[in-house]
């Protein structure tokens, strides 16, 4: 800590020049680790200023501000970066003069503020409107898809929702999983066998196909049925817990119980692919920068 106090690491703002002289002296491109190397280098920074930790680390100042100042020298369009974390000097960075280096800085930062700015104005004004936004829209898909999907497990017969729980035991870890009880309405219990890497102990379960709220008392009963049976239990349901069924299952001195309802099964369900296809979409737009090919052209 002393270190930090007494050694003078440069400005982001001061390395600048240096980090875009530094990235045409390499070629012309160069990776993080070769660009900080050769500003480092170039301006004869000392092993006290290269040994300063940003915070507690492991990253040091100097990479800290370094990273800043290729942020800056982006947005200022001298650099530009690919996804692979190559930096490359614009037609404009092999132009630019010294002296243009800090008004470029200050136009690009006022800019920024200025775009901010705009941005909270925006976000704050969608909110003012009811405009639903990002968050909500994605609340409202998982609302749709997890409606759907525990609608489709209610209508299951009940051979068909016993052998999906299996699986879903299965696929989460349990080394087996064997129903021991049936009832009427489709609900089953039974005794699994949960592996966690060099251990494993057994699991009373029950799973309950309701549609609306477990209470604390069946929380209660399962706790006396899985007594001798299972050092742990685990009660599933289509539906919801009350909070006194929550606090049923976390109480002092009792066999404690993990509780899954319908959401977090919609989840374990999208998880392990059961039933659940995620498909990922990716938009491109792809543009030919003729000014790149240009850029590369003996000067």
């Amino acid at each position: 800590m002393l270190v930090a106090m007494t050694v003078h690491v440069p400005q982001y703002v001061d390395l600048l020049w240096p980090a875009l002289q530094a990235a045409i002296a390499l070629g012309g491109s160069a990776s993080n680790e070769e660009l900080d190397s050769a500003v480092v280098e170039r301006e004869g920074l000392s092993s006290d200023v290269q040994g300063v930790l940003h915070g507690d680390g492991p990253s040091t100042e100097i990479e800290y501000r370094l990273a800043w100042a290729r942020t800056y020298l982006k947005g200022m369009g001298l650099l530009t970066n690919s996804r692979r974390g190559v930096w490359s000097v614009t037609e404009k960075g092999r132009e630019v003069a010294e002296s243009e280096i800090r008004p470029l800085h200050a136009e690009f930062s006022a800019e920024n503020r200025k775009k901010n700015a705009a941005r909270k104005s925006a976000k704050a004004a969608s909110r003012r409107n009811d405009e639903p936004d990002a968050n909500i829209a994605e609340a409202e898909n998982d609302a749709d898809w997890k409606d759907l999907l525990l609608d489709t497990v209610l209508k299951m017969s009940p051979p068909a929702f016993e052998r999906l729980t299996q699986r879903l035991l299965r696929e989460a870890g349990f080394s087996s999983a064997s129903v021991t009880g049936r009832g009427g309405d489709g609900d089953i219990e039974g005794l699994g066998v949960y592996q966690l890497s060099l251990l494993s102990f057994p699991v009373f379960f029950q799973c309950k196909r309701y549609s609306g709220s477990v209470g604390a008392g069946a929380v209660r009963d399962f706790r006396g049925a899985m007594a001798g049976r299972g050092e742990k239990g685990l009660l599933i349901t289509t539906g919801t817990f009350t909070g006194d069924a929550r606090t049923e299952s976390k109480r002092d001195g009792a066999p404690p119980i993990d509780l899954i309802d319908g959401d977090r099964l919609c989840d374990l369900l999208k998880e392990h692919s059961l039933g659940v296809q995620t498909t990922t979409r990716l938009v491109e737009d792809v543009e030919v920068r003729s000014d790149y090919f240009h850029s590369l052209e003996p000067k």
